[in-house]
């Protein structure tokens, strides 16, 4: 098909999901309501869905408006939608702080050992003694009875309205660059600033994420709206590709979360 010469041959079958989700839309008059999607999904449904689509609406929410995973509804244009049609729940538990130092990995990690799929997770919100997970509403009453525990932490989860989430905006500080390739060993030496070779040491190691998934190829090509991580550096995104100077070499827009 021609939309997936706009895509990464990886995506594919998501893209074939969403077009899915959206012919059962229009074939049932039934809104679609996703699971939890990272930002790439996220772009992907919408360009997929389209924002001129007469017949279709979109609409995403992650129970904060800087939320990075969202649940996305793709629904009738006449249908009403409220906060409750994205079926999401907000669980929070204390823990000791002065006893112990609890991180992001260290709930997910905890999480994910519960046999629950990823995609029914949103943001977790972690520090100051208290602990915030976002996530779908068909597994809350699960994860309150069987994640009673992270690291050597034991918590107590219990439900709490939205309006309490504790809300996290991150600070990503832009830059303009100029990139010999849209390779990713490029992208990595000019945002972290490191050589070529360190960077593509990290790539081998597998310390190196593109849109949350592990990427082992130096050539990887990137694209706009792409999310990188480079383990022990932190995260970045290429906002735009302003184009080429007359040496041939690319222009770009990137930031780094701070």
């Amino acid at each position: 098909m021609e939309i997936y010469q706009h895509f990464r041959k990886e995506e594919q079958p998501f893209i074939d999901q969403v077009l899915s989700w959206k012919e059962q839309v229009e074939g049932s008059y039934i809104a679609r309501l996703t699971d939890f999607l990272d930002p790439r999904e996220q772009q992907i449904v919408a360009m997929i869905i389209g924002e001129n689509n007469a017949d279709l609406k979109l609409y995403a929410s992650g129970a904060s408006e800087f939320a990075e995973r969202k649940r996305m509804l793709i629904a009738p244009y006449y249908e009403e939608i409220t906060e409750e049609s994205y079926q999401i729940t907000l669980l929070e538990a204390a823990y000791h702080e002065k006893f112990i130092t609890l991180e992001h990995r260290d709930v997910m990690g905890a999480f994910l050992s519960q046999g629950i799929k990823r995609d029914k997770l949103g943001d977790i919100i972690v520090g100051n003694g208290r602990l915030q997970i976002i996530l779908a509403d068909e597994i809350s009453q699960y994860v309150i009875m069987n994640l009673t525990s992270v690291k050597h932490a034991k918590i107590k989860l219990q439900e709490i309205p939205l309006s309490n989430l504790v809300i996290q905006r991150p600070n990503w500080v832009e830059s303009t660059k100029t990139v010999s390739s849209m390779r990713l060993d490029a992208l990595l030496k000019e945002i972290y600033h490191i050589s070529r070779k360190d960077a593509q040491v990290a790539i081998e190691k597998l310390q190196v994420k593109v849109n949350h998934k592990v990427v082992q190829d130096n050539k990887f090509q990137l694209q706009e709206g792409d999310l990188l991580s480079l383990r022990g550096k932190g995260r970045s995104k290429l906002l735009h590709i302003d184009g080429q100077t007359r040496k041939e070499k690319w222009r770009v827009t990137t930031a780094i979360l701070q």
